[in-house]
């Protein structure tokens, strides 16, 4: 059996791409490093308000895909390992080290002694089987951890502090996924409850945070751990974390998120979009940006719609956006047209930038090609039916509505009918496993190019509704391929199948930007491009 065909995770390892798709909206350009201003010495104390521009809905960092939640409940977790965002190379954090063997089927993950929880119990073997025993009955919210877990054929306690994942296939793609949030580790007493009262109450983890309230579509609000004394090799600090308390405040509108930064209501900002950019440069604010490794934004195509069974058609509503123009228009500055289906950021990434150009004329000829006519009106008809489609989005991401927009007048301009409809975060995972749905708008953040499979692979969730084709076949390859040079080839091979037929269409790479009070400092980017607390300090 592969690890692509096992039944347990199958069903939602797709939608591990595609629900983080319209959820990792937020903004990207430079390296981390001091987010501060001055040389002043770190010092411990104070309050950290963030303000974001939406709520998942959830608090359990193993169902959690967006972004906007991510930031807070990534600190309340550790994971086993983690990811150096300047090299991608994976460093000891809950595992103190680990073995792998030659043909990366089996991980042997050697713990720290003396982590605690901070319901006081201690983290061991057993308690990180109990959490991988437990990810496949997530359901709909944990196909991240879900999607990181397909194929495990078993999770076994070797000694009190060392613990054996075995696959049953080759897993080139295990040890990255250890570093997520996703894969962060919960005490037992967690793992004992439902998603649903994970997602409503909470967990109980091992990071310098802990959760003290949370208020549905209003705040997250944690609390420094006291007595932390672990956490990530690449972290500065030892210990406790700098910063007493952390209140992530529910904010949608972008343009109030901005007004409380420079009113200094709030210490730092999520999603800092174009519009505000001029309005927070300079003064007491930094911006502060890097670059998303994953799946670019993009239209997730539903492949069995009758209307893109049709290589034709979808391969005409390719050519016929302009990229640059919408990068340029709506999103942050040093935001990157797409060139590929991954971000440039991406291991294995391959610039197809030469399939992804603005060709109008081009997608008029497809078009015509496929039999698709223009009307009175300016949209195409064919057998007394209008050339239109329906895109689904989500408002967890100032620029969504913009950029859609824009691709709605660009789409019109080669007869291409595109009506807008808006649904909220929580119906996004819903919407993908109905079906229900002509194309939707996302991206997928992961700093592994497996995230290919996740979201294109029909022996998955096939979320898309792709029909199976030799793109099956690399993306398994891929996950079950050692050799460096090898696995490189099969995802290059993986990324031109699915731009030259057009499957998903590539528009802008997600950029994070942030907008930071230079009061705070080492407000640090990790490797997903999201965010690390325990070094950041105010002064």
């Amino acid at each position: 059996m592969t690890v692509l065909s096992q039944v347990r995770t199958s069903r939602w390892a797709a939608l591990t791409a595609l629900v983080t798709t319209s959820v990792l909206l937020t903004a990207c350009g430079s390296d981390g490093g001091d987010s501060g201003s001055g040389t002043g010495q770190p010092k411990s104390g104070g309050t950290l308000t963030f303000a974001v521009g939406s709520d998942a809905g959830c608090v359990d960092p193993q169902q959690v895909a967006s972004n906007e939640t991510i930031y807070s409940v990534r600190q309340i977790v550790d994971s086993l390992t983690d990811q150096d965002p300047k090299t991608g190379k994976i460093v000891p954090r809950l595992a103190k080290s680990w073995d792998i063997s030659s043909d990366t089927t089996t991980f042997t993950f050697h713990l720290r002694s003396g982590v605690t929880f901070s319901d006081g119990s201690k983290l061991t073997a057993q308690v990180v089987k109990d959490n991988f025993d437990a990810v496949p009955k997530l359901g709909a919210l944990g196909t991240l951890a879900e999607g990181y877990l397909s194929g495990v054929k078993s999770t076994t306690v070797v000694d009190p502090l060392t613990v054996k994942v075995t696959f049953s296939q080759p897993n080139a793609q295990f040890l990255q996924a250890t570093s997520t949030h996703s894969l962060g580790i919960e005490s037992s007493a967690s793992v004992k409850k439902t998603p649903q009262q994970k997602c409503s109450d909470g967990v109980i983890g091992s990071g310098p945070f802990v959760l003290k309230r949370y208020v549905q579509n209003q705040s997250i609000t944690l609390a420094k751990r006291t007595g932390y004394a672990w956490g990530s090799s690449l972290w500065s600090k030892k210990g406790e974390a700098y910063l007493d308390k952390l209140v992530f405040k529910v904010v949608p509108e972008a343009g109030v998120r901005a007004g409380s930064l420079q009113s200094g209501q709030v210490d730092a900002v999520s999603s800092v979009g174009k519009a505000n950019e001029a309005a927070l440069k300079g003064g007491q604010v930094t911006l502060r940006r890097r670059a998303n490794p994953g799946v670019v934004f993009g239209l997730g195509l539903n492949n069995s719609r009758p209307l893109f069974k049709d290589a034709k058609v979808r391969q005409a509503i390719l050519y016929a956006i302009d990229r640059q123009q919408i990068a340029d228009t709506v999103f942050p500055t040093g935001t990157q047209p797409a060139t590929s289906v991954l971000a440039h950021t991406t291991p294995d990434y391959t610039d197809l930038a030469s399939g992804l150009t603005f060709d109008a004329a081009k997608a008029k000829s497809l078009l015509d090609g496929a039999g698709w006519r223009t009307g009175g009106d300016g949209i195409r008809a064919k057998d007394g039916k209008k050339l239109s489609l329906t895109i689904k989005w989500f408002p967890n991401a100032a620029t969504n509505q913009p950029a859609l927009e824009l691709i709605q007048q660009q789409l019109k301009a080669v007869g291409v009918e595109v009506v807008l409809k808006q649904l909220q975060i929580t119906q996004f995972a819903p919407t993908l496993q109905s079906g229900e749905y002509d194309a939707v708008w996302g991206n997928v953040t992961r700093a592994d190019p497996d995230i290919l499979r996740s979201s294109f692979s029909t022996k998955l969730a096939n979320f898309y509704r792709l029909p199976a084709s030799s793109l099956d076949s690399a993306l398994s390859e891929q996950a079950a391929t050692v050799e460096a040079a090898k696995r490189r080839q099969l995802v290059t091979q993986a990324q031109r199948l699915i731009v030259q037929n057009a499957r998903y269409v590539p528009v802008v790479e997600l950029q994070t930007q942030l907008g930071v009070a230079k009061k705070v400092h080492d407000l640090n980017f990790d490797a997903s491009s999201r965010i690390q607390l325990h070094d950041t300090w105010i002064g």
